[in-house]
């Protein structure tokens, strides 16, 4: 094979050029990550059942759903949680690896069953099934800045003119708002109730007949006697809108012909739908609207994506309306994979630099120079086939590839040189040493892809963790040693030539260098040799080393994964059970004022009366 390179020289570069151009394309197209996907896929059910207890809710809602979700294919838990504000949540959580839509049908599937047997409210308020996320990737609060809007209209507002933008943002997978839309509530008078011997449900029936948008047919259409020239649309009132329209809904008609209204038994006023939460940026009242990422998508693009339609959307801002992103947990993202690629680029140079002074011949150097760019990024190009994503780990492994990756090259140009410096010619040159080291290059790759490829069969999320690291290690020397048979051999025979003696200061610090390396090859060689003539010694020492090894290795602290500053945290608190939200929040306030006295804290958000972990008020 080497010989049919050697011989056509641009075959080799169109396969190498080939080879990044897919390989950057390919690197464009991936998915920016801090960790491979390793977080068990999980999806959530949700419902409401006005006006019902935690009890109630655990019974007539959650029950149901959880027996005709037991079972699912690839489940490995679900955890409930119902609470007295009328909420009810479900967590279902899928073994590691499986499919994030696939899960999603299938929990719809169960829950289609479970629909027949939940109170008609539930089914008519309706039963929200969507895959899940933990942590928000970002979190944007709407406030006012000199305190004229209040926080119903910030998040009424977002409801209806933010949601929507942002959820249709490449990359977002769900769109939240912690604050109640406008609603129009109905504060009953019981004793009016009670006097004029009017239930609750008569009030709802008539308001279910009387707030509705009715058809009301055309004027003038056909068959109509000849002549007729228009034909006009008849267009009734729609949905009642303000309290007044809503005062007058009929509730009943007496026989002595008055009639009874809802304003008769009812106090109505324009308001929140809910009073359940209570969001707060730096201390002002705000719309937190946190933002979460689709599963698979590009984090970082989906981060520009979102910050992108927010500044669209601040230009149809009202007066006193501004937006803050007080959480952006792809900032620590960035700034890894920026030191990242700054190591790796510091790594290249240093190859470069180490090989120059070993080899001491600029041409020399050239060809690994040229060879590891390409085994790198054309590691790339296997990334979709895997499921990959580009991350701390992958890019880790390119950095220690580089030392390896290398090696081919520099082993196929120190054997052209050689043969050269016998008096080959640069072509005959590559074509013996490639007789002599085809079979150690090919050897050594599949020696070094050994070595990483077990931790495929890992399992586990430990297993799903580290298989970036090994498999990116594994392709890309695998990409080396075919460049060390293909593209190495042809540059070698095109840009190597007799070594020519260097002169001026260069020559002298090469010459001292040599001097030096020699006299420590010479010590290495005559330790190697007093070793293999004391080998107890030498397995004395081998031993010693492992106990050393292992003593130092079981008192070094464990973890999953190492620590790193994101530059933000959470905090939840929770009260004891029946804590009503203004209790909560007082307490919330009260960790404010100490937050906002640290220098390094930049912004602060809060939220009373809903956190990750559940729903409750307190």
């Amino acid at each position: 094979m080497s010989r049919f390179f050697i011989n056509r020289p641009i075959v080799a570069m169109v396969i190498a050029i080939l080879t990044v151009i897919v390989g950057v394309i390919a690197m464009l197209m991936l998915p920016v990550a801090q960790f491979p996907d390793i977080v068990p896929p999980e999806v959530t059910v949700s419902a409401t059942y006005l006006g019902a207890d935690a009890q109630t809710i655990e019974q007539s809602v959650a029950a149901p759903i959880e027996q005709q979700m037991s079972g699912v294919d690839n489940m490995a838990y679900m955890v409930s949680t119902n609470s007295n504000n009328g909420g009810m949540g479900l967590r279902v959580t899928f073994e590691v690896g499986t499919q994030p839509n696939t899960n999603l049908i299938l929990t719809q599937m169960r829950e289609a069953l479970a629909a027949t047997q939940l109170p008609a409210d539930v089914n008519n308020f309706g039963v929200v099934v969507r895959k899940a996320t933990s942590v928000p990737l970002m979190m944007i609060s709407l406030y006012s800045p000199k305190g004229t809007r209040d926080r119903n209209f910030l998040a009424n507002y977002a409801y209806i003119n933010m949601v929507d933008e942002l959820a249709r943002a490449p990359g977002v997978g769900d769109v939240m708002v912690y604050g109640g839309r406008y609603a129009m509530r109905i504060w009953v008078k019981p004793d009016q109730l009670a006097k004029l011997q009017v239930t609750v449900a008569d009030i709802v029936r008539a308001l279910r007949e009387q707030n509705t948008v009715n058809p009301a047919g055309q004027i003038g259409s056909e068959p109509v006697p000849e002549g007729q020239e228009f034909t006009y649309t008849v267009r009734a009132q729609g949905r009642l809108i303000t309290a007044e329209e809503f005062g007058r809904i009929v509730i009943r008609a007496n026989r002595d012909g008055s009639v009874l209204r809802l304003n008769d038994v009812a106090r109505l006023e324009l308001g929140a739908e809910s009073y359940n939460i209570y969001g707060r940026v730096n201390g002002q009242p705000a719309a937190v609207i946190p933002v979460f990422q689709l599963p698979g998508s590009n984090a970082l693009d989906t981060a520009e994506n979102v910050r992108s339609v927010m500044s669209r959307l601040k230009q149809r801002f009202p007066d006193d309306v501004d937006y803050l992103v007080s959480l952006d947990t792809t900032l620590p993202v960035t700034e890894g994979i920026d030191e990242i690629v700054l190591t790796l680029a510091e790594a290249l140079f240093l190859v470069a630099l180490v090989t120059y002074l070993f080899l001491q011949d600029w041409r020399a150097t050239l060809i690994p120079l040229l060879a590891v760019p390409v085994s790198l990024v054309g590691t790339f190009i296997f990334f979709p086939i895997f499921g990959f994503s580009v991350n701390t780990l992958s890019l880790f492994g390119l950095v220690l590839a580089i030392g390896l990756v290398v090696d081919d090259a520099i082993v196929v140009v120190e054997a052209v040189q050689r043969h050269i410096e016998e008096g080959l010619a640069p072509k005959a040159a590559a074509l013996r040493a490639m007789e002599e080291v085809s079979a150690p290059v090919i050897g050594i790759a599949i020696i070094l892809a050994a070595v990483f490829v077990p931790t495929i069969f890992v399992p586990g999320i430990t297993g799903k963790l580290y298989q970036q690291f090994a498999i990116t290690v594994a392709t890309s020397v695998l990409i080396s040693a075919f460049n060390a048979l293909t593209l190495s051999p042809a540059l070698a025979s095109l840009l190597l030539r007799h070594k020519r003696e260097s002169r001026g200061p260069l020559a002298a610090f090469f010459r001292g260098f040599n001097r030096a390396f020699h006299r420590g090859r010479n010590g290495y060689v005559a330790t190697c040799a007093a070793l293999i003539r004391k080998s107890a010694l030498a397995l004395l020492m081998l031993g010693a080393c492992a106990f050393l090894a292992g003593w130092f290795g079981s008192r070094i602290p464990t973890g999953f994964l190492p620590e790193e500053d994101q530059g933000y945290f959470l905090l939840s608190v929770q009260l004891p059970n029946a804590a009503s939200l203004q209790r909560t929040d007082v307490v919330i306030r009260k960790i404010e004022d100490v937050v906002k006295a640290m220098p390094a804290v930049e912004t602060y958000t809060s939220v009373s009366g809903i956190s990750f972990l559940s729903g409750v008020p307190n």
